[in-house]
Parts: structure tokens; sequence; C-alpha cells
């Protein structure tokens, strides 16, 4: 396989494990059809989707790289830390996010709760209807409940009513420290990388200091071109990574058909000019 910045690689999305709306089987099906030559699931703070995706990559004769997308607190705002070619056999990360996940019940009834106070009752068995496991439980799964459920018109508009901080349903959670979840991706010999950093609002001092902080604790890549930036983002973080000298990562973020503004497998590749990730981690490729 030709593992230069051209290779339509897709390294970012969730599947029913975590928030998504689609098995395993089926995003691997769905990356296959949308040209994707090398894969990579990274649900929420889990990682119990990779066995079968491994497998699902294989049947669909798929690239395959182990993933996760770890949720930390930084600068008072959640940030996210995808995890790359790991093993997920590795006891340190397995236990690293059993232990992250285990507060979403407790703040998924707290959330209920403030629903309820504004006159949304049964909104915690409801969300529950679209995840099944009570450890993986979010935001998203309560989104769903309120638009079904005529609360709100689309995802975008509870956000802005109910779940974000200072209105009713929002209840912060305690994630993981970057420190953490660097090491663990790191240990297990995988590397870790900052997800959409465009999507945090940082101001360019809060994002040097993410940069500087992540990297000193081991991190080794940013996502470059995704989802939920902009042209004009691809080529900023392209310019960043090589300020860095980090490696680029390419990924959807693609949860849904119905939601996700990206799909798998059609995003432009990573500027020429860029060291993927992928190339450093050849040796941690699932065929």
């Amino acid at each position: 396989m030709n593992l230069d910045p051209t290779l339509n690689a897709d390294l970012h999305c969730h599947s029913v494990i975590s928030d998504g709306t689609l098995t395993p089987e089926a995003l691997a099906e769905r990356a296959k059809a949308g040209g994707v030559a090398l894969w990579s699931l990274t649900d929420h703070d889990e990682i119990g989707g990779q066995t079968r995706a491994i497998a699902a990559a294989r049947a669909n004769g798929l690239a395959y790289l182990t993933g996760t997308e770890i949720s930390v607190s930084f600068a008072g705002r959640v940030v996210h830390i995808v995890g790359l070619g790991f093993d997920h056999e590795a006891p340190e990360i397995i236990e690293g996010l059993r232990a992250t996940r285990g507060g979403r019940e407790p703040r998924a009834r707290e959330m209920a709760a403030g629903l309820a106070e504004v006159g949304i009752h049964g909104a915690f068995e409801g969300a529950l209807k679209y995840v099944g496991n009570p450890d993986l439980i979010s935001r998203t799964h309560f989104a769903r409940f309120l638009v079904d459920a005529g609360h709100c018109s689309d995802i975008p508009e509870v956000f802005r009513r109910f779940l974000t901080e200072g209105k009713p349903g929002f209840v912060p959670h305690k994630w993981a420290a970057l420190k953490d979840a660097v090491g663990w991706i790191s240990r297990a010999g995988g590397i870790a990388v900052i997800a959409h950093p465009g999507r945090y609002g940082f101001t360019p001092t809060e994002e040097y200091a993410l940069i500087t902080e992540f990297m000193a604790h081991g991190g080794r890549g940013i996502e470059v071109v995704t989802g939920s930036h902009t042209p004009a983002e691809f080529v900023q973080y392209a310019d960043t990574a090589i300020e860095f000298g980090l490696l680029a990562s390419r990924g959807s973020d693609f949860h849904c058909p119905e939601e996700s503004r990206i799909d798998l497998g059609t995003l432009p590749p990573l500027p020429a000019k860029l060291t993927p990730v992928w190339a450093e981690l050849a040796g941690r490729i699932h065929h």
C-alpha cells in the first residue's frame, strides 16, 4: 500500500458502540463504498468495537488501524484526543477508558433531572433507548430522544436550548487528564492525535498551550483534514503541523447518515507537504 499523504484514509468515525448509529460492520462497508483505503473506528472512550472492526475491515479488503477518541479536560473545556494504532488488548488503556466512562450514568441521570425541571420527563429512559448501555450514554443520545419526541426540530436546536453550559440539562463530566490519555495510547504502541482542533474556539495562546503540553506528554499528531474543518482550516492546521513537527491525520468524524455533513471517504486529501500519521504506523496496520 502506498502510504503517502494522498491515500484515502478515514481515521475518525463512530459506531453504535458509542454515539454513532451504524454497526462496525456497516461502517466498514460504507468506508469501502466511499473509496476508503485505510480505515479506523474511533468510538468515544471505548474500544469494545475494535475486534469487530478489524474483522469487518478484513472482510471488505480494507487496511485498518485501531482507534478511539478520548475526551480530556483542558483549560476548562473538553478536548478530544484520537488514539491510532495501539494494542486494543493492552490492560492499561482498557482500564483507563473504563474509568473515564464510569461517570456517564450518574451524569445522565442528573441531565434528565434538569430536563424534568423544565417539563421534559422520561429523558433518561428515552435516551437509553438509543444506546442500550448506561456506561456509554451521552448528550447525543439525549438529543436524538428530544428530536424524536418532538421537543426540538433538530440536533443543533437541542444543544442551543438544553445541553450546553448554562442551559437545563447540562451537567459537566470529569474527563481524563491530557497526560493520562496520551500516555495510555503511547504505552499501548499507538500515536495520539489532537482531534479537530478548529472546533474548540481556543485563542492562539490557548491553542499553543494545548499543543505544547500535548507534545510534552508524548503526543505526536494533529487532525488537519476533518469533517468539521473549513477549507481555510485545512490550510491553517497544515501550517500548524509543519510548525510543530506534528504528523497529520484525516477523518470524516462520521456518526450517522442523516446527521453527518461529511460521508466516509469524501474529504479532500492531506496536503502533499505533510507527513501522514499512517506513514509512522505502517507496522501497526491490520490487513
